[in-house]
């Protein structure tokens, strides 16, 4: 279970753990309810995440998608160096908001 902060129209969510494919189905549900909500800004807190495989990176460009279609924004905070250096090599960090 992730921890969930709400601040008016910004949601904070850390899921404390890697997203890898058998993490991803459960956390892609809370993210799926706070979607729902319409927040104008979603903060993907990922302290505590040490690994993300491609079922993860797609999650999040699905949320990242997802947020923008709705025209809110989703910021990625508190990356870690290595997912940093994934985001980089796919050239992800061009078009997600990376808060490092």
């Amino acid at each position: 279970m992730s921890a969930i902060v709400r601040e008016g129209n910004s949601v904070t969510i850390t899921p404390g753990q890697d997203l890898v494919s058998s993490m991803v189905p459960q956390f892609k549900q809370e993210l799926a309810s706070l979607l729902a909500e319409s927040p104008t800004e979603l903060r993907l807190d990922l302290a505590g995440t040490g690994m993300m495989d491609s079922i993860g990176i797609g999650m999040i460009i699905a949320t990242h998608n997802s947020m923008k279609k709705k025209g809110g924004k989703l910021i990625i905070a508190n990356v870690p160096e290595n997912i940093i250096k994934l985001f980089k090599s796919m050239r992800l960090d061009q078009h997600l908001n990376l808060d490092s």
